[in-house]
């Protein structure tokens, strides 16, 4: 198998410091807590969409899902298209009382809606969860780099842990957005270039249906039994439905429906992409029929099929899906961390530059913890292995209070700390039990989590100050925000982010064209030719319009001045 060249590095290193340059220049913008945890309630929400498909798929997709797909086929796709139920569900159910309760973390409300007891455990275990969940997450990136450049897995962890961790630290959730959107342009672009190459290597789509034909159904293997299929759906939307970056978009945005609109588009990008994403390691499965771990699927076709210098745009594709993951961990835990711990238990006065501060300690801290455990992923059985025993075991139980204790009145305290620890126990006595399938524990933890949390609302608290706080919070959260509560655009501020954005898609456009040079006679030098030039079309149109809004901007402010003297 071949591995990177010169030319590779020399386009992953552009690419860092890019993703560099970005967060330190928006670093000046952050200047309170707001700013760093929740953008200041100023997200577009096209970018917010954007973030939220990114933030959602990691390498994790190059690696686990591409394991699946080259050994099962389009069954990959079938399973990873549980990602647009909860963003339907979050359009039609949670957008709107996500942004109405205006919280800077997923955890605040809880006070409110329960007790400070269930907000504190809740916090602490959920850190606890994310630690976990993150560590495969950079396992997969490790296990990528490994493959790609030869250096040792725990060289590689140690290398990724690093780089997504100073890169957070600067910018918070603006960095984590602009970035979101500069790396899905280069992970799109990259990933479409290999999609033909892969069709021709297999000689053509027809031959490769033909010598593949299981592969392209959608319920092939252990996996596509509809029993598998049906819990997965439920465990994702239960998962997603209560990340926290999920919720993090949906109160980040200006108001209701620009939460709705941001979901909705987020669904469109879960249902199309993943087809594009996965399509390669389906065809890998003819094309190099006999590798010894699927998983290494979709790293391995790539070196293959992948001219130096493209190859190395693939790897920084491949950063960029999981440092989008990482980075917005980062910034929503470490709000958890500072605002539900720091600030609520230690230092309840502290001042806005004050938290600042302990954000972004606390996002080096996090770095820290989930590089070291991210060595010992393997010993789980593998990234895909790992994700579902670590969702099963705690994503349930800790998420099903979350999500239905904005939607439902009647569950009491009691019965969220009652899911939790019930649901916990009940997962590990599953788990201990080879007998049981994956599918039929995961249901019955379901099933036993809904019922413990709707059960307690048949008993009801008679505390007045527990019925008042609830009672406020369900009439808030049926009353829509006035143009008083929603933040002012700031016009300024977004031409600045535009001028951004256009530099940033200069930066690859020109990337994508020189490493186009050493392979310009072939499709994959004329394809990212094609995409270089794309990308300088998409920045001319952008500074064009910014200069545009610039101008009729300044003509407003005249005339708004001329009237107010008239006046």
């Amino acid at each position: 198998m071949k591995s990177l060249q010169t030319l590779d590095y020399a386009a992953i290193a552009v690419y860092m410091l890019l993703m560099a340059g970005i967060g330190l220049f928006l670093g000046k913008f952050v200047k309170n807590i707001g700013d760093y945890f929740k953008g200041g309630n100023s997200i577009p929400w096209v970018s917010g969409a954007i973030s939220n498909f990114m933030t959602k798929f990691s390498t994790f997709i190059f690696v686990a899902y591409a394991g699946i797909a080259y050994s099962d086929g389009m069954i990959a796709i079938t399973l990873i298209w549980s990602t647009v139920l909860p963003a339907l569900v979050g359009a039609a159910v949670f957008a709107k009382r996500w942004r109405i309760e205006s919280i800077t973390t997923p955890m605040e409300y809880l006070e409110t809606r329960f007790s400070p007891a269930v907000r504190q455990i809740l916090s602490w275990s959920g850190v606890g969860f994310k630690i976990l969940d993150n560590m495969v997450r950079l396992y997969a990136l490790g296990l990528f780099l490994k493959a790609a450049t030869g250096i040792s897995l725990e060289t590689s962890i140690l290398v990724c842990g690093v780089i997504v961790a100073l890169y957070t630290i600067a910018g918070g959730l603006w960095a984590v957005v602009i970035t979101d959107v500069v790396q899905f342009i280069i992970l799109i672009v990259a990933t479409l270039i290999l999609v033909p190459l892969t069709i021709t290597a297999a000689g053509g789509l027809q031959n490769l249906m033909q010598t593949i034909p299981d592969h392209f159904t959608w319920n092939q293997g252990s996996k596509g039994i509809p029993l598998y299929i049906s819990v997965y759906y439920v465990m994702i939307l239960i998962k997603y439905s209560g990340n926290w970056t999920f919720i993090q978009r949906f109160y980040s945005v200006r108001d209701e429906k620009a939460g709705k609109k941001q979901a909705l588009l987020s669904a469109a990008l879960f249902f199309i992409f993943p087809i594009i994403f996965l399509f390669p390691s389906i065809a890998a499965r003819a094309i190099i029929p006999n590798l010894e771990n699927p998983e290494m699927a979709y790293v391995s076709i790539s070196l293959q099929l992948l001219p130096q210098g493209i190859m190395g745009l693939m790897v920084a594709a491949m950063f960029a899906a999981t440092m989008s993951v990482l980075s917005g961990e980062y910034n929503v835990t470490a709000g958890v961390l500072t605002k539900d711990i720091y600030q609520r238990l230690f230092k309840k006065d502290a001042a806005d530059k004050e938290l600042l501060w302990v954000g972004r300690l606390m996002t080096l801290f996090l770095g820290a913890m989930i590089t070291v455990g991210a060595l010992y992923v393997g010993g789980f059985g593998g990234a895909f292995e790992a994700n579902k025993l670590f969702t099963g075991l705690f994503a349930i139980p800790m998420t099903v209070p979350l999500i239905l204790g904005i939607v439902l009145k009647k569950p009491q305290p009691w019965g969220a700390l009652a899911t939790v620890v019930v649901g916990i126990i009940t997962g590990l006595i599953l788990n201990a039990q080879p007998q049981i399938s994956w599918e039929l524990g995961t249901l019955i933890e379901i099933l036993i989590c809904i019922s413990v949390f709707l059960l307690s609302g048949l008993f009801q608290s008679k505390n007045p100050v527990y019925q008042q706080n609830v009672t406020g919070l369900f009439k808030k959260l049926a009353t829509p925000l006035t143009e008083a509560q929603k933040p002012v655009e700031n016009w300024g501020f977004q031409k600045e982010m535009n001028k951004l954005y256009a530099v940033a898609l200069v930066v690859t456009g020109v990337l994508f064209i020189v490493m186009s040079i050493p392979s310009i006679k072939n499709i994959s030098g004329l394809s990212s030719l094609v995409a270089g030039a794309i990308c300088l079309a998409l920045a001319a149109v952008m500074f064009f319009l910014n200069r545009q809004s610039k101008t009729i901007l300044v003509q407003s402010e005249k005339l708004t001045t001329k009237n107010l003297e008239q006046v």
